[in-house]
């Protein structure tokens, strides 16, 4: 299972904070700590809505790649993307595109065929659906406009966009969540990967509870054949728990003394 750092983020007030100061040493120092950590890819994201991800998130990925390769951006604005494709040390993960981008969808596409990036295909469409068919339909959708693009299989990653568990029909979401993993492992050809945000599972939860959540979410996931996970590296729960699902999984080997770090 892949990993990949969700912790460069806008909740994160002194990255926030550093890359407001253009404090290229200190997000530097915050991607080492990542990759110490035993990350793959770190998620780097400025804004939720993109406004000024031009000037920030290039200098964010510059920073970043100081420290490791693998990268994730993070972005509704496509012009970010573009300024920082050259600066990627190799063809990014871009997250994401859903049903909703109708602007700029196409374009996007074509600079993530172009680049060779790997896209992150969201089953999302203003709001997330109820159901595990709608879910199942935007993702085919979009995997069909990125095949007509020319992105392979091989390079998307299916995402069916959770919602937090207290959250009106959270569980029903949860549901439909876990079947849609199993569904596109099982039924997509040629295959295509899995990736799901897992902290979304606990927004709104007491903070003494999130961790436990987020991680058994982790391992109920991972029981789908989930092939990627967004997640808080730094979180000794999540570590714990990527550590046992990479050691189930053959991924690594597994040593009991691990554990008790």
């Amino acid at each position: 299972m892949m990993v990949v750092a969700e912790n460069l983020n806008v909740r994160n007030k002194p990255y926030v904070e550093a890359v407001r100061k253009k404090d290229k040493k200190t997000i530097a120092k915050m991607a080492k700590e990542l990759a110490d950590a035993g990350t793959e890819l770190i998620n780097v994201q400025c804004s939720l809505d993109g406004v000024g991800d031009e000037d920030m998130l290039p200098l964010a990925v510059e920073a970043v790649s100081d420290s490791i390769a693998g990268i994730s951006l993070d972005s509704r604005s496509l012009e970010a993307i573009k300024r920082c494709l050259p600066i990627c040390k190799e063809p990014p993960l871009v997250n994401f595109i859903s049903a909703t981008e109708p602007d700029h969808g196409e374009e996007l596409l074509a600079l993530v065929a172009k680049s060779k990036s790997s896209l992150i295909l969201r089953a999302s469409k203003g709001t997330v659906p109820t159901t595990l068919e709608a879910k199942l339909q935007i993702i085919e959708e979009l995997i069909e406009r990125a095949n007509a693009a020319d992105i392979p299989n091989e390079r998307l990653f299916g995402d069916p966009s959770l919602v937090h568990i207290g959250r009106g029909m959270g569980q029903d979401h949860i549901v439909h969540s876990h079947e849609c993993v199993q569904a596109l492992n099982a039924m997509v050809d040629p295959p295509m990967n899995t990736i799901a945000c897992i902290s979304n599972i606990s927004v709104g939860l007491p903070k003494r509870l999130r961790s436990r959540v987020n991680a058994s979410f982790l391992y109920y996931l991972a029981g789908a054949s989930l092939d990627a996970a967004i997640v808080d590296v730094l979180d000794p729960e999540i570590q714990k728990a990527v550590y046992l699902i990479k050691s189930f999984r053959d991924e690594m080997i597994f040593t009991p003394a691990d554990l008790s770090r």
